[in-house]
């Protein structure tokens, strides 16, 4: 059997393409012919093999065509520009690596071009006179990296902490000024002033080397268990502070790391000891939109997968970090702060409330930052489109306020989505502070040619402030989270959300010749895990919330419409088939809705619920919700699914959700999870956890987290009628296979266990900072080049686009807003997390007074006390004082110049 055609690695496209061309020279003509007939256009894959398709009608012909080195080249073909009589494609031969070549139709003559090339001539079919302006600003943020290491293999993209950790390791070995670095580095290590690891007694690395040699021999006869404060005034007279470890044993085998690393480096010993050194205490999040709460704000606009992510993200981080610091020897309490937006009209919610303890944490707190105008505080939601205009005035605030409850720096700024990430940019930048970013979803690849398009789409979306603040947040930070490699590389046929921002146009307003490198070693995969309190699986018959399924019964098969559910399931046997996502264009419930009612043989096996938004489109203020679920009620009927279709209101309470999940599984149902592309999908792991066979896109993470045909399924959201067979077989070969059902349960779960868990991921994100934080102080040069590169880009772009977004009129303050009453369910069962705060929800602060209940009700109600009506002022008269204050000022100083002039002249 021959082998698939590629390239060589010392060949080019420009190189190959001329023979490829002339091999099938007939066929290509007509086949160039038919690509430059409808003039301009921009094709995508499927567009130019839908042309091939009708050029070469002759099947066995067009395969010999499609087999050989071209049929190579147009299926890695991301997208052509057509400008009769020439076709320029970008073609993307492996993840990561594009090449552009130009063709003329007439006579097929090929040309290589550059990336600047390839994008004014994308250009002109959009704009012509932006695609000749000479003038036209272009973005290229890899000038400044030049000096900086990058991964060479698409294989190794991801792996950024493995490679800066042998790169260093080589860096220390060769090179003795690293070695001092390094040392510098540990002399800087302290908490709160409180010198940690060593003083200024080992001040060269020979001391350091020779320090280490006898203080290791000293505790080599001592107990293992041994405490350290029984050894520690020797040791600070040999120069050591707190910080080794907690025991003998720990003690020394630290120290037994160190010097093994500063004698011979190596590439995993460095990343152990980085894991073991004391300098991460305090950490602050940001994710400033959308209602972020513990309860009660699932399913409001926005407000999803990622609310819950950071949640258990805090939770396993505080974990971690208590064990890293009892190991340590230190009595530190380390602090976690979730900074996000204080929204005054609540609604119910506690996302009025300025600082909240989080559930099952001891030190960890969400900080609620106002939004501000120049009137006013803003009360109400605003939509994660619209919220660039507050960011600035935001990322002050809450450095502001970081400061004083932490009372210094925190050790790493952690971003969370296009705004959160913007603001943590602002925030390090400023601070001179290790920072992490995690995209979740970037727009940019969900939208198709949002980037040519943009003018289209900027009333609705303001994707030029999005693109810019995402271009300036993935520049800025010292290394990016994600949760699979798609969502940075892609696969062989798509390119991922990072890869997408490699080069792109915004035809009058800027052309980005370098946005990121993929390549780039500040790419790190870190995948999530599912909550095993609240996702466990089915089987697990003493643990079930059995409280829970009255409501369950009610929600699933009570024939009675309501606000909480519609539509009814009549026959209740059959398996039911299920997905929960919020209500928009790219979650696709609508399609799945669709590709259900178009497919009688898996209707007539399975019914289909589902848990997604509201019924009434008054309710939602969000604009593709309100669209989805209009068209969702057209589809009830176009299909007339009532009997078979469960449409059941967005639901909060993770903790019933588990327990619908199994339920779910009771009916040997199975999960689907349709997105035209999802960056993770934390839904798949709650599924799969719960022991449901699961059905997951194929486009982004899901199709990493499942081994298809192994551990569940993969779908092609882009073909309802394949995904929906799909389902269909599977339900046919549980039929006929009674064992079928429980092996791919099992499969799962199992594949669950194994790589997705919040204790591994909350290791890998503390080693990260730790180590990128060395990386930094050892790059700094470069890193200050490009940093005065993307400030500029800020305030000089970025500003400006954020000012022409609307601002919203502050809307009446609602009265009386006050959380809601705890539930009086057992506390394993309500909200997002266990409702058992503690009991102060005022962050420690060594050597302070506690104040008094008093002092603490008077300020927290300055803090949060609503605006007056003289504050909330009228924008459009304000707007009239300004300009009249301005013009006046301005003749005043033209009356005194000009009396000036005469009296001179």
């Amino acid at each position: 059997m021959s082998s698939s055609p590629s390239l060589k690695r010392s060949d080019t496209i420009a190189d190959t393409m001329p023979d490829a061309l002339r091999q099938s020279r007939y066929y290509m003509k007509k086949c160039f012919s038919r690509f430059v007939a409808k003039g301009k256009r921009l094709m995508k894959r499927h567009h130019l093999m839908d042309e091939v398709e009708k050029s070469i009608e002759d099947k066995i012909e067009r395969g010999k065509v499609l087999e050989g080195l071209l049929g190579y080249i147009l299926s890695s073909t991301q997208e052509a520009a057509v400008i009769p009589p020439n076709v320029a494609f970008a073609v993307r031969p492996n993840p990561g690596s594009w090449e552009y070549v130009k063709v003329n139709s007439e006579d097929l003559t090929v040309d290589g071009i550059n990336v600047l090339e390839y994008l004014k001539f994308k250009e002109t079919i959009f704009d012509q006179d932006w695609a000749k302006d000479e003038n036209a600003l272009e973005l290229d943020f890899g000038a400044t990296d030049f000096s900086s290491p990058h991964l060479t293999l698409s294989s190794s993209i991801g792996n950024g902490v493995n490679y800066v950790s042998k790169f260093m390791s080589t860096r220390l070995s060769a090179n003795s000024e690293k070695a001092k670095q390094f040392l510098d580095y540990l002399l800087a290590l302290n908490h709160r002033g409180e010198q940690l690891m060593i003083n200024d007694t080992l001040d060269t690395v020979d001391k350091l080397q020779a320090a280490l040699i006898v203080a290791e021999v000293s505790i080599s006869d001592l107990p293992k268990d041994t405490p350290y404060q029984e050894f520690q005034q020797r040791f600070k007279e040999w120069g050591f502070e707190k910080g080794w470890g907690n025991t003998a044993e720990r003690v020394r085998e630290t120290m037994r790391l160190f010097s093994e690393v500063l004698q011979a480096p190596d590439a995993a010993k460095l990343q152990v000891l980085f894991s073991r050194l004391p300098n991460m205490f305090n950490v602050v999040i940001f994710s400033p939109h959308g209602y972020f709460g513990q309860a009660d704000v699932l399913g409001l606009p926005d407000t999803g997968g990622q609310v819950v992510y950071i949640l258990d993200q805090v939770r396993a981080l505080e974990e971690e970090l208590l064990l890293r610091i009892k190991q340590q020897g230190l009595s530190v309490k380390p602090q976690i702060l979730v900074v996000t937006r204080l929204i005054p009209n609540s609604k119910g919610t506690k996302c009025n409330q300025e600082l909240e303890p989080i559930y099952d944490t001891k030190h960890s707190h969400i900080l609620r930052i106002p939004f501000k105008t120049e009137q006013a505080i803003l009360p109400q939601w605003v939509s994660r489109f619209d919220i660039y205009p507050y960011l600035g005035r935001f990322a002050q605030d809450a450095t502001a306020k970081i400061l004083d409850l932490m009372e210094g720096k925190p050790d790493l700024i952690i971003g969370n989505y296009s705004d959160g990430n913007l603001v943590a940019s602002l925030m390090a930048s400023k601070l001179g502070i290790t920072q992490a970013t995690i995209a979740h979803a970037l727009e940019k690849s969900k939208y198709e040619d949002s980037d040519a398009k943009w003018k289209e789409l900027d009333p609705k979306y303001h994707f030029s402030c999005q693109f810019t603040a995402d271009l300036i947040a993935m520049n800025q930070t010292d290394f990016i989270i994600t949760s699979t490699y798609q969502e940075i590389a892609g696969s062989k046929d798509r390119p991922g959300q990072y890869e997408s921002h490699t080069a792109f146009t915004m035809p009058g307003l800027c052309r980005v010749v370098s946005g990121i490198n993929v390549f780039d070693p500040k790419f790190n995969i870190a995948a999530p895990g599912a909550d095993q309190s609240v996702y466990f699986p089915y089987t697990e018959k003493q643990r079930r919330l059995t409280s829970f399924h009255p409501d369950i019964e009610e929600l699933l098969y009570s024939k009675e419409d309501n606000s909480e559910h519609i539509g009814y399931l009549a026959d209740r046997k059959k398996p039911i088939i299920f997905s929960m996502a919020r209500l928009d264009t790219v979650k696709n419930i609508t399609g799945l809705t669709e590709w259900y009612g178009k497919n009688k043989r898996l209707r007539n096996m399975v019914n289909l619920v589902v848990v997604a938004g509201f019924f009434d489109p008054s309710k939602s203020h969000d604009r593709e919700e309100i669209a989805e679920i209009k068209k969702m009620h057209t589809l009830i009927e176009k299909y007339q699914l009532q009997g078979q279709f469960r449409w059941i209101a967005a639901q909060t309470d993770r903790y019933r959700n588990g327990e619908l999940y199994r339920c779910i599984a009771d009916t040997k149902g199975a999960f689907v999870q349709p997105a035209l592309y999802e960056a993770f999908g934390l839904t798949v792991i709650e599924a799969m956890n719960c022991g449901l066979p699961t059905f997951a896109t194929n486009q982004g993470g899901p199709a990493e987290i499942i081994i298809d045909g192994v551990s569940g399924f993969h779908i092609d959201p882009n073909n309802g009628d394949e995904s929906s067979n799909k389902i269909a077989d599977f339900f046919e070969k549980c039929k006929t296979d009674a064992g079928y059902w429980n092996q791919m349960s099992a499969a799962g779960r199992q594949r669950i266990y194994e790589c997705y868990t919040w204790k591994i991921y909350a290791n890998k994100v503390l080693n990260m900072g730790s180590i990128y934080g060395f990386w930094r102080q050892i790059n700094k040069g470069p890193k200050l080049a490009k940093q005065r590169y993307i400030q500029m880009f800020y305030s000089l772009l970025f500003r400006k686009l954020a000012s022409n977004v609307p601002i919203k009129v502050p809307e009446p303050l609602q009265s009386a807003q006050t959380a809601p009453v705890e539930s009086q369910q057992p506390a394993a069962a309500t909200g997002i997390a266990k409702p058992q705060p503690p009991a102060s929800a005022v962050i420690d602060k060594p050597n302070q007074q506690e104040k008094t209940a008093q002092q603490k009700k008077r300020e927290e109600g300055s803090e949060l006390k609503p605006p007056s009506s003289q504050q909330i002022r009228n924008p459009v008269r304000d707007l009239w004082t300004q300009w009249g204050i301005t013009i006046g000022f301005l003749f005043i100083i033209y009356y005194l110049l000009k009396r000036l002039y005469c009296m001179f002249m």
